[in-house]
């Protein structure tokens, strides 16, 4: 009777642990991966330290997500790579890019095809044709193209704004920022919705022809008039997740609550966190937005006109 008893209670017991084990594992927060590339450019661009840390701050209140950061390029381990929800990247681009280095590309393949989100801001949303555009497109749905997208300076007006969780409580708005813009998207723009749209000036067509700055294609695109995405998501076929942000040159510009926050909510749905009703609720003081900023040495005064070089 009593060893009856005893099984009895010890079978309850690893019930209820499978149980709580169960409950706790569903309910584990989600975990999100930000890496910050290297400093670059002059003070108060390219800051990609703060901007991540910055990003870190405003959703460390949101239930449900636990937020890991690596700074000046550094490259999570593998065991929290794989822990991971979503990994986003706000870093300098082209060959320098911190995704191609080594063995990297292969590392988040594996994980986005387990349905890790993943996304990309400002120059991070270069990789090159050799190396990693091939993974972009699949990743996020798109992607700038050397000698077919372009990165002018102007500000761009985002007068709609599409119903979708990461556009939740974004209202339309003004920026003048480094937007990239004529970028290469997945045929059809397949899995892709725009997010920040708005149509081009001519004036982002006033330098020469170059890798970066201007190609037939982009002038006859701006010419016609043709609405660019300047931030894209896109959902993929195994059930992940990815956005490309093109701004984000200037610091300063994370003061704005709309343009934080469609980056915010971004965040988290590809992390498959419900985006709050009126989206990422947050606010930066003036001492935030100059917190963590990297030790650069002040831009050169460029020379005058006529001046000898």
């Amino acid at each position: 009777m009593k060893l009856n008893f005893l099984i009895t209670r010890r079978a309850a017991l690893l019930a209820v642990a499978s149980i709580t084990a169960t409950a706790f594992a569903a309910g584990a927060p989600k975990n999100i991966v930000l890496i910050a590339g290297r400093p670059s450019h002059a003070p108060g661009e390219h800051e990609h330290n703060a901007g991540v840390l910055l990003f870190e701050k405003c959703l460390a209140s949101v239930p449900g997500v636990k937020l890991t950061h690596h700074l000046s390029g550094e490259w999570p381990a593998q065991d929290e790579l794989d822990g991971a929800a979503a990994v986003l990247i706000y870093s300098n681009g082209g060959v320098g890019h911190p995704a191609l280095q080594e063995n990297r590309l292969q590392q988040l393949d594996a994980l986005i095809k387990k349905g890790v989100g993943f996304g990309v801001v400002h120059y991070a949303c270069e990789p090159t044709k050799d190396k990693g555009q091939k993974e972009f497109l699949d990743w996020i749905g798109g992607c700038f193209e050397i000698d077919w997208s372009v990165n002018p300076y102007w500000e761009a007006d985002f007068k709609e704004l599409p119903n979708h969780p990461v556009t939740r409580g974004v209202k339309p708005f003004k920026m003048n920022d480094e937007w990239y813009l004529h970028m290469r998207f997945r045929e059809g723009m397949k899995g892709v919705k725009g997010i920040l749209t708005a149509v081009a000036p001519e004036s982002t067509m006033s330098r020469p022809d170059g890798a970066h700055s201007g190609n037939p294609a982009v002038r006859e695109a701006v010419k016609k008039g043709e609405a660019q995405h300047m931030m894209w998501v896109c959902e993929r076929g195994d059930g992940g997740r990815g956005f490309g942000f093109t701004g984000g040159h200037f610091h300063k510009n994370w003061g704005q609550d709309d343009f934080r926050k469609v980056v915010l909510n971004a965040i988290l749905w590809i992390a498959k966190v419900e985006v709050p009703a009126g989206g990422v609720q947050s606010s930066l003081t003036e001492d935030d937005l100059k917190a963590n900023l990297d030790s650069k040495p002040p831009r050169k005064p460029r020379p005058a006109k006529g001046a000898k070089k």
